[in-house]
């Protein structure tokens, strides 16, 4: 048995050394995702993904701050270096988007779905999943390399301030894209056994 789609998942992988050589538009970029989020399953067909498309001074200036961010939580001048080398690793990418929740789609949903009220938060998750992996096997078939970060919400404050964000929006992830510039190492699976059950 074959997969067309299990052949394109298995191209997503977490790519960290990104570059900016992209043939592709900002516009084709921003339409295929789009596309990707909109395609996503959400509990209900509540739609709480949210998400900012972040390019050229703007890609730069996440970074920068999340850089900032990030230097009074690391404890020596040491970890620092580490950190700053990875920051820039991804502010080297193409571009970032930025996953957020918009909490009061979901409580809307607590309030007029009342029997099912402590679910909505998690499903809201699932729906971030749902719209990110949508997304980044999207980008992989078409040979746009990305990985996936959570600074928030360290840096979720800062974020808002800089990128005039609605205050509903709860930010979820960080995802720098770019081209890829080398793939992604070997990756070990879990035994089946100790991870599926099959009941016939």
């Amino acid at each position: 048995m074959t997969s067309q789609y299990l052949d394109a998942v298995a191209k997503r992988r977490s790519i960290y050394a990104l570059g900016k050589n992209l043939t592709q538009s900002n516009s084709d970029i921003v339409e295929l995702a789009e596309k990707a989020i909109e395609l996503a399953p959400s509990a209900f067909n509540n739609q709480t993904t949210r998400a900012v498309f972040l390019f050229n001074e703007n890609h730069d200036k996440l970074w920068d701050l999340t850089l900032e961010r990030l230097r009074p939580e690391v404890p020596s001048e040491e970890a620092f270096k580490n950190t700053q080398a990875k920051i820039e690793g991804f502010k080297a990418a193409y571009g970032t988007i930025l996953y957020f929740t918009d909490v009061d789609i979901v409580k809307s949903f607590e309030e007029n779905f009342t029997l099912y009220a402590d679910n909505f938060a998690d499903w809201a998750e699932q729906g971030q999943g749902n719209a990110q992996f949508n997304v980044w096997t999207a980008f992989a078939n078409e040979n746009i390399g990305a990985n996936l970060q959570h600074y928030n919400p360290l840096i979720d404050a800062d974020v808002k301030s800089a990128f005039n964000i609605p205050a509903s929006w709860k930010l979820r992830a960080e995802m720098p894209f770019g081209s890829i510039e080398a793939g992604a190492g070997d990756k070990e699976y879990m035994n089946r056994s100790d991870r599926f059950k099959v009941l016939d």
